[in-house]
């Protein structure tokens, strides 16, 4: 038992221990967020409006943050083959860890749809309490025109916050959907066309968060959030001739006074800190690009450089057709060293302009040859298609010897 338990710690507990260690942060990413939003001064007269709809939307947006960053950084392949086969990573745990970033990319896909619902749900609320809660008082906070305004009204008039994010929502339905088992089996040109809409869906991201619809208070110290303003009480209730307005002196903020050694509770309950000015409120500047900016210029990057280097000719010297609709494909490429256990990516552009798969290698160059090869199994559409063009007579039965073919292939 205790055997299995050490074989099961160095196998999958820095998998674990990683998978914590993001869960956490995700938890104080949200948490820190909604407890800024739900008890920060900057912030008090917005959530007086808004309520629990503001926590949550903008805890949920810094979640949302975090996994859009990490989500890019399992998607450089380069880079992680480039890790794992350098003498820096030589822990075989950290390369079992770098194995899973499939599996990562995934977990934070998921994780950017849960939370994108969390976040449209509360700014639904958000529309609805800008609404309800007009307020007359402090009209540069209001997003609504007027009380009662339309609930799709004023989700129209918000034009780039609003109209970003139905975008956004839609392309993200198009990638989780077509990112299904059945999708990518059947069909993975789908999966394929619509997970590059990725692009477009973090273009939006960077101007959805430029509308400026929510905002906080600059002046705390002139204005403490539910100050009391006498100028404005005796201004808009009596009208008062110039001859008695030196009676009536601009009041500055103080602090209840700390010389007095036990406040008598009439005092106490009846004393109330003085502002001397109006609050002032002002946009947030977009952090949003700070997150994924990094990550999509790395992606970016490592794409033109796969671009460039894929550009070498491979030329394919024999295709060998085995039983059970599997393809086992010999290659030459230029300066081109492997490993066993390494993979290459496939691109054939009379099958597919963009798409692209990683196989296994099962025949390596050597010093003496400089063949190399892949077995593929027949499952997609893909596949099907690069049998097609590979073999002569793609319906014939194999079922017994393999089929060996040779003659002059595509690039």
């Amino acid at each position: 038992m205790a055997l299995s338990w050490r074989s099961w710690l160095a196998n999958e507990g820095s998998k674990h221990l990683f998978l914590f260690f993001w869960l956490s942060l995700n938890v104080w990413f949200f948490g820190k967020t909604f407890l800024l939003y739900n008890q920060g001064l900057q912030y008090y007269y917005l959530h007086q409006m808004l309520g629990l709809g503001l926590c949550v939307s903008r805890a949920s947006a810094s979640v949302l943050n975090l996994n859009c960053c990490l989500v890019l950084l399992p998607m450089c392949r380069v880079l992680l083959a480039f890790l794992r086969g350098s003498q820096k990573v030589a822990s075989k745990k950290t390369r079992r860890l770098l194995d899973k970033s499939k599996t990562f990319h995934v977990t934070c896909g998921v994780t950017i749809c849960i939370f994108s619902v969390l976040h449209v749900a509360a700014h639904l609320v958000n529309a609805l309490n800008f609404s309800e809660n007009y307020s007359e008082e402090f009209l540069t906070l209001n997003a609504a025109n007027y009380r009662g305004e339309f609930k799709c009204k004023l989700l129209t008039s918000l034009l780039v916050p609003g109209l970003t994010g139905v975008i956004m929502v839609l392309v993200l339905f198009l990638m989780c959907t077509a990112s299904t088992y059945a999708i990518r089996v059947s069909n993975y040109d789908i999966f394929w066309y619509t997970h590059n809409l990725f692009f477009v869906f973090y273009m939006l991201l960077m101007l959805h968060v430029s509308g400026g619809v929510l905002k906080y208070q600059t002046n705390l110290e002139e204005h403490p959030p539910g100050c009391f303003n006498p100028n404005k009480t005796l201004r808009q209730n009596l009208t008062v001739p110039k001859a008695f307005e030196e009676l009536f002196p601009d009041y500055t903020t103080e602090p209840f006074p700390e010389d007095l050694p036990v406040p008598e509770p009439f005092v106490q309950n009846s004393f109330m800190r003085i502002c001397s000015e109006e609050p002032k409120f002002q946009s947030h500047f977009p952090e949003t690009w700070f997150w994924i900016s990094g990550p999509l210029c790395l992606y970016c990057v490592e794409r033109l450089y796969r671009y460039i280097r894929s550009n070498k000719p491979v030329t394919i010297t024999s295709v060998i057709s085995h039983p059970s609709n599997v393809l086992e494909v010999r290659m030459v490429k230029d300066d081109f060293e492997a490993r066993p256990g390494q993979y290459v990516i496939l691109h054939c552009p009379r099958v597919s302009a963009l798409e692209s798969h990683p196989f296994t290698l099962t025949m390596c160059p050597t010093d003496t040859k400089a063949t190399f090869g892949v077995h593929l199994k027949v499952v997609g559409d893909w596949t099907e298609r690069f049998r097609d063009l590979l073999l002569l007579h793609s319906n014939q039965d194999t079922e017994i010897l393999p089929i060996f073919q040779q003659r002059r292939y595509p690039k």
